[in-house]
């Protein structure tokens, strides 16, 4: 994050540090050792922690009461693996991620691929748990991990994953490219949001709104990543630049221009955040997030 918003968000990260910490200790037991030591190295990369961030902010958007810092781990558990497999040889073959040698470079393959398969089950059991410590019933807690599974599974990120792969070497249209990263890059990000908005009690014209919210910015995000792909450096980034001109993917800057793309991610955190404030929802946090989804240089 930027000196400022990182500053903002300081003491939500330093909680999701501590409940990941918390997952690494207690959520691991039967877990195969170099399994367990390559979610370790996964869970621990430092990141923006940007869903976690999303979690948190709309869980106090809705007057959410109580830590909700453990669900929001259970997102991030989510996200790392999503990097883990995007990393790999078949996938992206990436050999840097968050300023490190990516989890296959350090692991091998075969762990690393396994070790991406064991966090999705754990980051669900870990989302129940917290739910219910949030004293969520039985069937409310049912539908988080629901929601958070859906986010990351064939309707969301891996499905996304897929058509990105199916669409490389391919001049896609507008419409197909936004449908790939509303899956791919999209789902997780608004699940974030209705996660916390769910595990505060939120329903109606609220949860509408704040899903809207994360539908937008989880587009621009994607955007904003396009544009950071050409226009930032690997250090700056902490993973390779320019993978996207090397896979031949479509993306935004190559069908709107640099300047177009902006102006596209612009366009769409004005709407998200007009969406809240329409529902009376919209917070510092959740407002500061959103600028800083498009702001950001990593």
């Amino acid at each position: 994050m930027s000196a400022s918003t990182a500053t903002d968000f300081a003491p939500t990260r330093a909680q999701v540090a501590r409940a990941l910490e918390a997952f690494c200790a207690d959520s691991l037991h039967g877990v195969e050792g170099p399994v367990a030591e390559a979610i370790r190295y996964a869970i621990r990369g430092e990141g923006k922690r940007l869903r976690a961030v999303l979690v948190t902010s709309a869980f106090e958007a809705c007057g959410g009461v109580g830590d909700v810092s453990s669900l929001a781990a259970a997102v991030e558990v989510v996200h790392a693996y999503s990097l883990v497999h995007d990393d790999l040889p078949c996938m992206d073959d990436d050999e840097l991620r968050r300023g490190r040698p990516t989890v296959h470079m350090v692991f091998g393959t075969a762990i690393a691929t396994a070790a991406g398969m064991a966090m999705v089950p754990l980051a669900a059991r870990a989302a129940w748990d917290a739910a219910r410590a949030l004293g969520l019933d039985a069937a409310a807690s049912g539908v988080i991990v629901r929601t958070l599974m859906q986010a990351s599974g064939a309707g969301g990120m891996i499905g996304g994953q897929l058509l990105d792969l199916e669409g490389e070497g391919q001049t896609l249209s507008y419409p197909e490219l936004e449908r790939i990263h509303r899956c791919k890059t999209g789902a997780l990000i608004e699940a974030s949001v209705e996660l916390g908005a769910r595990a505060a009690g939120a329903t109606g014209a609220r949860l509408e709104a704040l899903g809207r919210y994360g539908q937008c910015i989880g587009l621009a995000f994607q955007i904003a990543d396009d544009v950071l792909d050409v226009t930032a450096t690997s250090d700056e980034l902490g993973k390779t630049a320019g993978k996207d001109l090397a896979y031949q993917k479509s993306t935004y800057p190559a069908l709107l221009g640099i300047e177009g793309a902006i102006a596209r991610a612009e366009a769409l955190v004005q709407e998200g955040c007009a969406a809240l404030t329409d529902a009376g929802v919209l917070t510092p946090a959740l407002d500061a997030t959103a600028r800083f989804i498009i702001a950001r240089r990593s």
